[in-house]
């Protein structure tokens, strides 16, 4: 079974930034984490990431602990992304700036032909104790299986 990588990663939480090993934070927990190709990007500001803000209610009720939304960019990008919706602190940002959870997870996707490099393919997972137990990965271009009613469904 996957695990969640120990990478260390600047992770930002009710706008503060502060940098911890991913599989130290998500350890005895049940949580989410979905990935995004880039913060403010269209498909991922206005579908993906409000799907879960407005489920987050629904998440908690059955017994998620913690959503995590990890992009390929900076820190100071993530916490902006987040702090520009309403309910934008209910969740946790991830940066994975170096792409090194991309890296560790084989979930790199080069969108140079749209100017972008190397991102984060759009996914979401479900983990528990730091196992893995789903893991859905989109097709290029797609927005199904990473959404939040779909994950919903599959808690």
């Amino acid at each position: 079974m996957k695990k969640i990588p120990s990478l260390k990663l600047p992770i930002i939480n009710n706008g503060e930034i502060s940098k911890h090993i991913l599989s130290d934070i998500t350890a005895n927990k049940k949580v989410v984490i979905f990935g995004v190709p880039g913060a403010f990007t269209p498909t991922c500001s206005e579908k993906h990431l409000p799907s879960y803000l407005n489920l987050i209610h629904q998440f908690k009720t059955k017994g998620i602990d913690d959503i995590y939304c990890i992009s390929v960019n900076d820190a100071f990008v993530m916490k902006a992304w987040l702090a520009s919706y309403h309910k934008g602190n209910s969740i946790k940002g991830i940066a994975d700036g170096n792409a090194e959870f991309a890296k560790a997870m084989n979930l790199i996707v080069d969108y140079s032909g749209n100017f972008m490099g190397k991102r984060c393919k759009r996914f979401a997972l479900i983990a528990e104790c730091n196992s893995i137990i789903r893991l859905n990965i989109e097709e290029k271009g797609q927005f199904l299986v990473s959404s939040a009613k779909h994950i919903l469904n599959q808690i």
